[in-house]
Protein backbone atom coordinates (compact mmCIF):
# COMPACT_ATOMS: atom_id res chain seq x y z
CA UNK A 1 0.00 0.00 0.00
CA UNK A 2 2.69 2.02 0.48
CA UNK A 3 4.33 1.80 -2.84
CA UNK A 4 0.48 2.65 -4.27
CA UNK A 5 0.59 5.80 -2.18
CA UNK A 6 4.02 6.46 -3.28
CA UNK A 7 3.17 6.19 -7.26
CA UNK A 8 -0.06 8.19 -6.40
CA UNK A 9 2.07 11.22 -5.15
CA UNK A 10 4.44 10.74 -8.41
CA UNK A 11 1.41 10.67 -10.80
CA UNK A 12 0.14 13.82 -9.49
CA UNK A 13 3.64 15.53 -9.34
CA UNK A 14 3.39 14.45 -13.11
CA UNK A 15 0.43 16.15 -14.01
CA UNK A 16 1.19 18.71 -12.30
CA UNK A 17 3.33 19.61 -15.38
CA UNK A 18 0.98 19.09 -18.58
CA UNK A 19 3.33 20.93 -20.94
CA UNK A 20 6.02 18.21 -20.28
CA UNK A 21 3.52 15.72 -20.72
CA UNK A 22 2.52 16.48 -24.22
CA UNK A 23 6.14 17.27 -25.25
CA UNK A 24 7.33 13.84 -24.10
CA UNK A 25 3.90 12.42 -26.07
CA UNK A 26 3.41 14.65 -29.18
CA UNK A 27 6.77 15.18 -30.43
CA UNK A 28 7.41 11.57 -31.54
CA UNK A 29 3.69 11.27 -32.32
CA UNK A 30 4.60 14.21 -35.09
CA UNK A 31 7.77 12.55 -36.28
CA UNK A 32 5.69 9.83 -37.30
CA UNK A 33 3.36 11.14 -38.94
CA UNK A 34 5.82 13.69 -40.22
CA UNK A 35 7.83 10.82 -41.70
CA UNK A 36 5.53 8.96 -43.02
CA UNK A 37 4.36 12.48 -45.24
CA UNK A 38 7.66 12.05 -47.28
CA UNK A 39 7.30 9.06 -49.00
CA UNK A 40 10.69 7.80 -48.46
CA UNK A 41 11.70 5.04 -50.57
CA UNK A 42 13.53 2.72 -47.73
CA UNK A 43 12.49 -0.22 -45.51
CA UNK A 44 12.65 1.85 -42.49
CA UNK A 45 10.41 4.28 -43.13
CA UNK A 46 7.52 1.33 -44.03
CA UNK A 47 4.78 2.09 -41.37
CA UNK A 48 5.43 -1.02 -40.09
CA UNK A 49 8.72 -0.37 -39.60
CA UNK A 50 9.40 3.62 -38.64
CA UNK A 51 6.14 2.82 -35.56
CA UNK A 52 8.46 0.56 -33.46
CA UNK A 53 11.58 2.80 -34.05
CA UNK A 54 8.78 5.78 -32.92
CA UNK A 55 7.60 3.97 -29.83
CA UNK A 56 11.74 3.22 -28.99
CA UNK A 57 12.19 6.66 -29.50
CA UNK A 58 9.88 8.46 -27.47
CA UNK A 59 11.26 5.83 -24.39
CA UNK A 60 14.04 8.51 -24.16
CA UNK A 61 11.58 10.69 -23.48
CA UNK A 62 10.33 8.45 -20.44
CA UNK A 63 14.12 8.43 -19.68
CA UNK A 64 14.24 11.87 -19.20
CA UNK A 65 11.70 12.66 -17.90
CA UNK A 66 11.93 10.43 -14.88
CA UNK A 67 15.40 12.00 -14.46
CA UNK A 68 13.64 15.02 -14.06
CA UNK A 69 11.15 14.28 -11.42
CA UNK A 70 13.85 11.85 -9.34
CA UNK A 71 16.21 14.84 -9.55
CA UNK A 72 13.75 17.44 -7.89
CA UNK A 73 12.40 15.23 -5.53
CA UNK A 74 16.01 14.80 -4.37
CA UNK A 75 16.10 18.81 -4.05
CA UNK A 76 13.25 19.18 -2.13
CA UNK A 77 12.05 18.50 1.04
CA UNK A 78 10.37 15.25 -0.06
CA UNK A 79 13.83 13.11 0.45
CA UNK A 80 14.16 14.12 4.16
CA UNK A 81 10.58 12.56 4.21
CA UNK A 82 11.68 9.32 2.53
CA UNK A 83 14.34 8.59 4.52
CA UNK A 84 11.62 8.62 7.71
CA UNK A 85 9.46 6.07 5.99
CA UNK A 86 9.97 2.29 6.26
CA UNK A 87 9.77 1.44 2.37
CA UNK A 88 12.99 -0.06 0.77
CA UNK A 89 14.94 1.53 -2.32
CA UNK A 90 12.82 -1.13 -4.86
CA UNK A 91 9.31 0.11 -3.10
CA UNK A 92 10.55 3.62 -4.24
CA UNK A 93 12.00 2.45 -7.76
CA UNK A 94 8.08 0.65 -8.04
CA UNK A 95 6.93 3.45 -7.35
CA UNK A 96 7.95 5.81 -9.66
CA UNK A 97 7.41 3.07 -12.51
CA UNK A 98 4.34 2.57 -11.78
CA UNK A 99 3.66 6.29 -11.79
CA UNK A 100 5.58 6.75 -15.44
CA UNK A 101 3.39 3.40 -17.20
CA UNK A 102 -0.01 5.65 -17.45
CA UNK A 103 2.20 7.76 -19.57
CA UNK A 104 3.74 5.08 -21.77
CA UNK A 105 0.35 3.14 -22.08
CA UNK A 106 -1.10 6.65 -23.43
CA UNK A 107 2.00 7.17 -25.53
CA UNK A 108 1.52 3.47 -27.05
CA UNK A 109 -1.95 3.88 -27.98
CA UNK A 110 -2.28 7.07 -29.55
CA UNK A 111 1.05 5.53 -31.56
CA UNK A 112 -1.11 3.10 -32.92
CA UNK A 113 -4.30 4.80 -33.23
CA UNK A 114 -2.00 7.22 -35.37
CA UNK A 115 -0.14 4.31 -37.26
CA UNK A 116 -3.31 2.44 -38.68
CA UNK A 117 -4.73 5.88 -39.64
CA UNK A 118 -1.45 5.86 -41.97
CA UNK A 119 -1.75 2.57 -43.21
CA UNK A 120 -0.89 0.28 -40.70
CA UNK A 121 -3.15 -2.76 -40.39
CA UNK A 122 -4.85 -3.22 -36.85
CA UNK A 123 -4.42 -7.11 -35.45
CA UNK A 124 -3.59 -8.89 -32.25
CA UNK A 125 -0.04 -8.63 -32.88
CA UNK A 126 -0.78 -4.38 -31.66
CA UNK A 127 -1.64 -5.46 -28.66
CA UNK A 128 1.31 -7.73 -28.21
CA UNK A 129 3.67 -4.75 -29.24
CA UNK A 130 1.50 -2.84 -26.38
CA UNK A 131 2.23 -4.96 -23.77
CA UNK A 132 5.91 -5.70 -24.66
CA UNK A 133 6.66 -2.11 -25.07
CA UNK A 134 5.50 -1.98 -21.16
CA UNK A 135 8.24 -4.29 -20.22
CA UNK A 136 10.72 -2.36 -22.24
CA UNK A 137 10.18 0.89 -20.65
CA UNK A 138 11.11 -0.16 -17.46
CA UNK A 139 14.51 0.04 -18.98
CA UNK A 140 14.41 3.47 -19.79
CA UNK A 141 12.48 4.11 -16.47
CA UNK A 142 15.69 2.84 -14.80
CA UNK A 143 17.81 4.90 -16.77
CA UNK A 144 15.76 8.20 -15.91
CA UNK A 145 15.97 7.20 -12.23
CA UNK A 146 19.79 6.86 -12.20
CA UNK A 147 20.25 9.73 -14.03
CA UNK A 148 18.36 11.49 -11.49
CA UNK A 149 20.25 10.29 -8.45
CA UNK A 150 23.70 11.55 -10.11
CA UNK A 151 22.16 14.90 -10.99
CA UNK A 152 20.44 17.90 -10.26
CA UNK A 153 17.01 19.30 -11.19
CA UNK A 154 19.08 21.68 -13.94
CA UNK A 155 21.34 19.36 -15.21
CA UNK A 156 19.15 16.42 -15.27
CA UNK A 157 17.15 17.09 -18.78
CA UNK A 158 21.21 18.17 -20.35
CA UNK A 159 22.60 14.58 -19.23
CA UNK A 160 18.74 12.97 -20.20
CA UNK A 161 19.13 14.29 -23.81
CA UNK A 162 22.19 12.15 -24.54
CA UNK A 163 19.67 8.90 -24.01
CA UNK A 164 17.71 10.89 -26.79
CA UNK A 165 20.75 11.10 -28.37
CA UNK A 166 21.79 7.76 -28.27
CA UNK A 167 18.38 6.09 -28.77
CA UNK A 168 18.19 8.32 -32.25
CA UNK A 169 21.33 7.21 -34.04
CA UNK A 170 22.15 3.80 -32.33
CA UNK A 171 18.75 2.09 -32.25
CA UNK A 172 18.28 2.04 -35.96
CA UNK A 173 15.18 4.05 -36.47
CA UNK A 174 16.64 6.39 -39.33
CA UNK A 175 19.04 3.73 -40.67
CA UNK A 176 20.40 0.48 -40.66
CA UNK A 177 23.49 0.75 -38.37
CA UNK A 178 25.52 -1.29 -40.69
CA UNK A 179 25.63 1.77 -43.28
CA UNK A 180 28.19 3.49 -40.96
CA UNK A 181 30.81 1.16 -40.67
CA UNK A 182 31.63 -2.06 -38.44
CA UNK A 183 32.71 0.33 -35.69
CA UNK A 184 29.85 2.07 -35.11
CA UNK A 185 27.77 -1.05 -35.62
CA UNK A 186 29.70 -2.95 -33.14
CA UNK A 187 29.05 -0.06 -30.31
CA UNK A 188 25.04 -0.14 -31.55
CA UNK A 189 25.12 -4.00 -30.51
CA UNK A 190 26.57 -3.36 -27.24
CA UNK A 191 24.08 -0.74 -26.54
CA UNK A 192 20.17 -1.83 -26.05
CA UNK A 193 18.87 0.94 -28.22
CA UNK A 194 19.23 -1.43 -31.15
CA UNK A 195 17.98 -4.66 -29.61
CA UNK A 196 15.00 -3.01 -27.75
CA UNK A 197 14.04 -1.68 -31.58
CA UNK A 198 14.60 -5.34 -32.98
CA UNK A 199 12.06 -7.29 -30.25
CA UNK A 200 9.48 -4.28 -31.06
CA UNK A 201 9.87 -5.02 -34.48
CA UNK A 202 9.44 -8.23 -34.62
CA UNK A 203 6.26 -9.02 -32.06
CA UNK A 204 5.11 -5.95 -34.36
CA UNK A 205 5.68 -7.95 -37.86
CA UNK A 206 6.59 -11.44 -36.48
CA UNK A 207 9.69 -11.49 -39.06
CA UNK A 208 11.91 -14.63 -39.16
CA UNK A 209 14.91 -12.45 -37.47
CA UNK A 210 16.35 -14.09 -34.26
CA UNK A 211 15.29 -12.13 -31.18
CA UNK A 212 16.60 -14.59 -28.63
CA UNK A 213 20.41 -12.61 -28.96
CA UNK A 214 18.38 -9.06 -28.33
CA UNK A 215 15.99 -10.00 -25.63
CA UNK A 216 19.18 -11.66 -23.12
CA UNK A 217 20.95 -8.25 -23.91
CA UNK A 218 17.87 -6.17 -23.29
CA UNK A 219 17.50 -8.34 -19.71
CA UNK A 220 20.71 -7.95 -18.77
CA UNK A 221 20.49 -4.40 -19.31
CA UNK A 222 17.17 -4.31 -17.32
CA UNK A 223 18.04 -5.81 -14.62
CA UNK A 224 21.69 -4.11 -14.69
CA UNK A 225 20.07 -0.76 -14.14
CA UNK A 226 17.42 -1.63 -11.64
CA UNK A 227 20.16 -2.65 -9.39
CA UNK A 228 22.09 0.20 -10.01
CA UNK A 229 19.26 2.50 -9.73
CA UNK A 230 18.01 0.98 -6.23
CA UNK A 231 21.65 1.27 -5.10
CA UNK A 232 22.16 4.37 -6.02
CA UNK A 233 18.91 5.53 -4.44
CA UNK A 234 19.59 3.60 -1.01
CA UNK A 235 22.83 5.64 -0.70
CA UNK A 236 21.22 9.38 -1.23
CA UNK A 237 18.71 8.21 1.47
CA UNK A 238 21.42 6.93 3.72
CA UNK A 239 23.87 10.12 2.96
CA UNK A 240 20.72 12.17 3.91
CA UNK A 241 20.38 10.46 7.10
CA UNK A 242 24.16 11.65 8.16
Amino acid sequence: MKTVNFAKRNFKEIIRDPLSVIFAIMLPLFLLFIFQQFKIPSEIYKIENFTPGIIVFSFSFIAMFTATLVAKDRTTSLLTRLCASPMKPRQYILGYTLAILPIVLIQNILFFVVAIFLGLSFNINVIFTILISFIISILFINLGIFIGCVTNEKSSAGVSSVIVQLVAFTSGMYFETEMVGAFFGRICDILPFSHCLQIVKWVLNRNSDNIYASVIIVLAYMIFTILLASVLFKKKLESNNK
